[in-house]
């Protein structure tokens, strides 16, 4: 073979053994692609998209294993409309340290059993195909889905925007002489105030929904005069003070405070606790909390009052039967057993519970199930009118209804004050070990011993004296005219103990603060029926029933203009509870609070706290402060 053909064949030989060495290393890294795109200084530009991709549950073993790096948890988003939003960094001032940037985006894409060799192999290679969205999030069968994908390293998720709350307007400004007559029922709830709470200590202010302001007035305890007897179990409250936000404007407050039950004459009480055990309750902040909450309602019980445990998930089931409280060990252990997993069958939970609740009803008892939950039910019946009319028909047998909410992400807070409001219950927010033991061991009382049903105010403005007026929160307890006298329309229940309290903003005639003017073509109605009453301001009624009573009773007092000087308590609890509007009202855009600001709110607070036995006014000062910061004040 001569020179030219020998190195011919030797060139030949190299390229093919080039060749195939290449293509062993090549080929594994192209079979083993990763999948998964984790940004983590900047946003990748996603190539257009051939088809959707079937979106997948993630299993948290595939993406976190101890061959890779302990995931890294990025800050908290709140108020976003999509997972994939998230919170950039605000630009740096000139001198200061150059901050990292954050990704704005969050792509998730098709998960293989090759994913973990192939980070190991290559951990910055990109294969992107879709995106994921709330909407997404919420349509996945796998409730613990958002869980999941939290933990995955880079990944944010923001589940705020899944809490879902009744909308409503805020009451409007009224004429006297085109609407004379407000009529509503009385609120004993306290679910707005805590979960606002929950909002501000977390950095953000809450949703406008989020805040009603009768919930946030009525969340404290007030030294309202208390009545001597349980047959008439409150007696009214009156006083007329000067509005702090609209010079020539009054405030008047209507306030009553339930008769206190002596611990010897409160009736034994056969509870059914239903409680939530679906998967999304697998935080610190429910399941566990709840387990907590439960406690401490034990050690306010008496030894023969009686407790069942029933829980719901996938399915619902009976964990205890009805047990005297002096089994306490018992029932703890039940307690404890529980733990977190499956769907969330809730209409099946509260069937079952009312059941059980009926098959050992105690007719000298209070008989009432307490339901703790976190969300909505997504499984049975899911409609709210259904649920609603379920509770009701059940009220009519004398078993009660309360909701204690935990938890944020999935509340559905307009769920929980429905069931409330027609078992004849009350809605709570438990955010925390404190807000439990206010609950259910300080208020135990109020929130288990009914002394007051279908509680209805209604007040008729005198046109000769006031211009117009206008009811401070309420708005989703509003009745008609006649329904006050109709004893069939159910309306809110007072507890042992609860205080209630409503204020009206109202413009005297000749004050020269109206905002309505004058019609041009319709004259002013001539007040006949005022002229004869000119040193009223108004007439108030309370309405309301006994709870062994279907008939209602009637409570009568005239509203003077001039009013003798309140007790210096009294105009202190007054002062408190303008400060408590004035903040709902700002929470929700101050349309009416004129200049008021909330150094105004703190100053006023700080001046009428009082007492304050266990620090919820010195709290209160906080968040307002805590509410300054997150609107940037």
């Amino acid at each position: 073979m001569n020179w030219a053909t020998r190195n011919a064949w030797y060139a030949g030989a190299a390229s093919v053994c080039v060749a195939t060495l290449g293509l062993m290393i090549v080929w594994p890294m192209l079979s083993h692609r990763e999948t998964l795109l984790l940004p983590t200084t900047t946003p990748v530009a996603q190539p257009p998209k051939a088809a959707p991709a079937t979106p997948v549950n993630v299993e948290p073993a595939a993406v976190a294993t101890e061959s890779q790096p302990k995931p890294v948890e990025l800050p908290k988003v709140r108020n976003t409309s999509s997972l994939s939003a998230l919170k950039k960094p605000a630009s740096p001032s000139a001198g200061s340290a150059k901050q990292p940037e954050q990704a704005e985006t969050i792509v998730v894409t098709g998960l293989r059993q090759t994913l973990q060799s192939s980070m190991d192999m290559k951990r910055d290679a990109v294969g992107v195909v879709d995106t994921i969205t709330a909407e997404d999030i919420g349509s996945f069968p796998d409730v613990n889905l958002a869980e999941r994908l939290r933990r995955i390293p880079g990944v944010a998720i923001d589940a705020q925007n899944r809490d879902a709350f009744e909308h409503f307007e805020i009451n409007p400004l009224q004429r006297v002489a085109d609407v004379p007559v407000s009529t509503f029922s009385v609120d004993v709830d306290t679910a707005s105030y805590s979960f606002v709470r929950r909002e501000l200590n977390d950095g953000v202010l809450p949703p406008k929904d989020a805040v009603r302001a009768e919930e946030m007035i009525n969340y404290f305890d007030y030294a309202w005069p208390v009545p001597s007897s349980q047959d008439r179990p409150f007696q009214p409250t009156v006083v007329v003070s000067d509005s702090p936000w609209n010079a020539g404007r009054k405030l008047v407050h209507i306030a009553i405070k339930g008769y206190e039950l002596p611990a010897t004459r409160q009736p034994d009480a056969n509870l059914v606790l239903l409680l939530d055990v679906s998967g999304s309750m697998d935080e610190p902040d429910k399941l566990p909390l709840v387990k907590q909450s439960m406690r401490l309602l034990l050690s306010s019980l008496k030894p023969t009052d009686t407790v069942a445990i029933v829980v719901y998930a996938g399915a619902a089931g009976m964990v205890l039967e009805p047990t005297e409280v002096r089994g306490q060990e018992k029932i703890v252990q039940a307690l404890e057993s529980l733990q977190p997993g499956g769907s969330t069958a809730g209409a099946e939970g509260i069937r079952l519970a009312y059941d059980l609740a009926a098959s050992r009803f105690r007719k000298d008892a209070v008989n009432r199930i307490l339901l703790a939950t976190d969300g909505d039910f997504n499984v049975g019946i899911t409609d709210t009118q259904k649920l609603k009319d379920y509770v009701e028909r059940q009220r009519e047998k004398g078993i009660f209804l309360s909701v204690l909410g935990f938890g944020a992400g999935n509340y559905r807070d307009e769920m929980a004050q429905a069931l409330a409001q027609n078992g004849n219950g009350v809605a709570a927010y438990i955010d925390t070990v404190n807000e439990a033991q206010k609950v259910l061991v300080q208020e135990a009382s109020g929130s288990l011993f009914t002394i007051a049903k279908d509680v209805k105010i209604q007040v008729e403005f005198n046109p000769a004296a006031v211009a117009e007026y206008r009811l401070v929160g309420y708005e989703t307890r509003a009745l008609k005219r006649e329904d006050f006298n109709n004893d069939a329309v159910d309306a809110g229940d007072v507890g042992a103990g609860h205080t209630v309290t409503a204020i009206y903003e109202i413009t005297p005639v000749g004050s020269g603060a109206s905002l309505i003017d004058q019609s041009r073509y319709i004259p002013a109605k001539a007040p006949v029926q005022a002229a004869r009453r000119p040193t009223e301001l108004g007439y108030l009624k309370i309405r309301y029933k006994l709870p062994d009573q279907d008939k209602s009773r009637l409570i009568e007092l005239s509203i003077p203009v001039k009013t003798l000087a309140a007790p210096a308590i009294v105009q202190r609890e007054v002062a408190f509870s303008t400060a408590v509007a004035g903040f709902a009202q700002l929470l929700r855009g101050g349309t009416y609070t004129g200049s008021l600001s909330y150094e105004d709110i703190i100053r006023q607070a700080q001046a009428a706290q009082g007492e304050d036995r266990y620090g919820y006014r010195a709290e209160f000062v906080k968040l307002v402060k805590a509410a300054q910061v997150a609107k940037g004040m």
